[in-house]
C-alpha cells in the first residue's frame, strides 16, 4: 500500500488596497466609486502625449501610515517607477509603480486562528495607480477608465501562511487594521481591496519551497479561502501522481470552483521597469514622519482591551464590537450618551448587529442614532418601559426614527407601575385560571409563570413585570 506524504503549503499574498484620497495618484480627478463610465478622467489618467503626473501627497501619507501600523520601516527616500505591459486596461502601455525603492519595507501582523497567535512577516509596501476596469458581455468588451489612476497601496507578504483558515485572518485583520486607520474603506463590492495569492506545496521538513502558482485577481474573501481550498490539493495531488508543478499564473473560476491556467508566470524583467522619468523621488522629512505616527490611532488589539477594562464586557461582547470600527465608534457614542455599557452592548449585538446584516449596510445608516438608542436604555433603566416594549419602540426608531420618550408617550407605552391598576389585571387572571392557581398552590413553579405571562398578555405588555410577581404571589399566599 502506498503511503501518502505529508505535505506543507506556502501562501504569500500581493493585497491591492485603494486609499481613500479625494483625488487620483497622480491626477486631479475625482476618486470616487460610481460615476458613469468614462467621466472622471483627464489626459492625465488616459496617458495622452505631453500630460505629466504629479505624485499625490495624501496617498503618500496614507500609505506610510499604513506601514506604520503593521511595523513597516518608513523610507524617507523612495521613488517610482515605469511597470510596461500592453493591455486594455492601461491605456499608456505601463503602470507608474515602484519596484527596488519602495516606500515601506518589512514589519509583520499577528493573525489568531484556532486560539493561536501567528506572527505574518511583511516583505514590502508599494504605491501606484490602479488600472481600468474591463466588462466583458456577451460580443464584446468595454473599458471604464473611471478607476485608472486610483491611489493604490500594494501589501506583500512573506509566505508564512499555511492554510486557507490562516489566510482569511490575515485578510481580516488586515482590512480592520486598514479601516482603523483610515487608510481605506476596504470596500469589497466596490473593489477597494483584492489580491493575487502566491501558493506552493512542499514536504513537511524540506526547507526549500516549492514551484509557486500565482493565482489573480480575487476579490472577495471567500474566493481566496475557496481557491486555496481546491488549489492546494491540487498541487499534492499532481506531484504524488509524478508530475511537476510549472510555474504560471491561473484564474479563479468561482462558479466551477476550480483554478484554470492563464499563462506562464511574468517576471520582473518582463516588465523592463525603470525609473519614471517624470516624477522625482519622494523625500520625507524626519518630522513629517514623526507627526504622521503621532496621529496613529488605536489598533483593534488594543480597543478590545480598552472595552474589557474599561467598560466591564466580556472578551466576547468586546471581540464582536471592536470586528468593525464604525460598531465599536457606535457603542462608545452610546455609551457616552447615557447607556449602561452592557445594555448597550447586548441591544448592539443582538438587535441592531442582525439588521444591518440583513439588509447589507453599515451601522452608521441606521435612523437609531446612538443618542436615540442611549435615551431608549435609560427608559428601561428607569421601568418607565420593560424590554417588551423597549423592543417595539426600536422597531418605530429603525423605520422612522425619532426620540423614544415621544414615542412612548404618543403610543401610550408606558410601562404600568401602579399598584391599583395592576391589581386589576391580576383579579381578572386569577378569576379566568382557577385550574393554574390550583396547579401552582399544590407546588407547580410553571403555572406560576404562565400567570404571570397572562398578566403580562392582559396589560398588552406594559405592567411591570416585577410588581406584577409580586402582587401575584401575594394574592395567591
Amino acid at each position: 500500500m502506498k503511503q501518502t506524504m505529508a505535505w506543507q503549503a506556502d501562501i504569500g499574498l500581493e493585497v491591492h488596497v485603494q486609499l481613500r484620497t479625494r483625488s487620483k495618484m497622480f491626477c486631479g480627478c475625482p476618486n470616487k466609486f460610481g460615476a458613469e463610465p468614462n467621466t472622471h478622467i483627464c489626459p492625465v489618467c488616459l496617458g495622452y502625449p505631453g500630460a505629466l503626473p504629479v505624485a499625490n501627497a495624501a496617498a503618500v501619507r496614507l500609505t506610510a501610515m499604513a506601514g506604520m501600523l503593521i511595523d513597516s520601516e518608513i523610507k524617507l527616500y523612495s521613488k517610482f517607477d515605469r511597470k510596461n505591459y500592453f493591455y486594455p486596461d492601461t491605456s499608456k502601455n505601463y503602470q507608474i509603480s515602484q519596484y527596488d525603492e519602495p516606500l515601506c519595507l518589512g514589519g509583520h501582523l499577528d493573525i489568531v486562528v484556532s486560539g493561536e497567535s501567528r506572527r505574518i512577516g511583511i516583505t514590502r509596501i508599494h504605491l501606484e495607480e490602479d488600472v481600468a476596469k474591463n466588462t466583458h458581455f456577451d460580443t464584446n468588451s468595454g473599458v471604464d477608465f473611471n478607476r485608472a489612476g486610483t491611489p493604490l497601496m500594494e501589501i506583500v507578504t512573506e509566505p508564512d501562511l499555511h492554510t486557507p483558515e490562516e489566510t482569511l485572518a490575515f485578510l481580516q485583520a488586515l482590512k480592520q487594521v486598514l479601516q482603523y486607520g483610515a487608510i481605506s474603506d476596504c470596500n469589497l463590492e466596490q473593489g477597494n481591496i483584492r489580491c493575487d495569492i502566491n501558493c506552493s506545496v512542499r514536504q513537511i521538513g524540506a526547507t526549500q519551497l516549492g514551484t509557486k502558482i500565482e493565482i489573480k485577481n480575487m476579490n472577495t474573501f471567500r474566493g481566496v479561502f475557496r481557491a486555496l481550498q481546491h488549489e492546494i490539493p491540487r498541487q499534492i495531488r499532481e506531484i504524488e501522481r509524478g508530475g511537476t508543478i510549472v510555474q504560471e499564473t491561473r484564474r479563479w473560476d468561482d462558479a466551477a470552483g476550480r483554478t484554470e491556467s492563464m499563462r506562464g508566470k511574468e517576471d520582473a524583467h518582463d516588465y523592463r521597469y525603470f525609473p519614471e522619468p517624470d516624477i522625482p523621488p519622494v523625500l520625507l522629512m524626519e518630522r513629517d514622519v514623526a507627526q504622521w505616527r503621532s496621529e496613529l490611532p488605536e489598533l483593534p488589539a488594543a480597543r478590545r482591551a480598552r472595552f474589557v477594562e474599561a467598560y466591564a464586557l466580556p472578551e466576547y461582547d468586546a471581540g464582536v464590537l471592536i470586528a468593525d470600527k464604525e460598531v465599536a465608534d457606535y457603542f462608545e457614542s452610546t455609551v457616552k450618551a447615557g447607556a449602561p455599557a452592557k445594555a448597550a452592548s447586548n441591544w448592539i449585538m443582538t438587535e441592531l448587529l442582525a439588521r444591518v446584516s440583513e439588509a447589507g449596510d453599515s451601522i452608521t445608516t441606521l435612523r437609531v442614532t446612538p443618542a436615540s438608542l442611549a435615551a431608549l436604555l435609560q427608559l428601561v433603566e428607569k421601568k418607565t418601559i420593560n424590554g417588551t416594549t423597549a423592543k417595539e419602540v426600536l422597531v418605530v426608531l429603525l423605520a422612522e426614527g425619532g426620540d423614544p420618550a415621544a414615542i412612548v408617550q404618543q403610543r401610550g407605552l408606558a410601562q404600568v407601575s401602579d399598584s391599583g391598576a395592576l391589581e386589576g389585571f391580576v383579579s381578572q387572571v386569577i378569576a379566568a385560571h382557577e385550574k393554574s392557581v390550583r396547579d401552582y398552590q399544590a407546588g407547580k413553579q410553571p403555572a406560576f409563570e404562565f400567570l404571570v405571562g397572562q398578566i403580562m398578555r392582559l396589560s398588552r405588555g406594559k405592567a411591570n413585570p416585577q410588581l406584577a410577581r409580586e402582587l401575584l404571589k401575594k394574592h395567591l399566599g
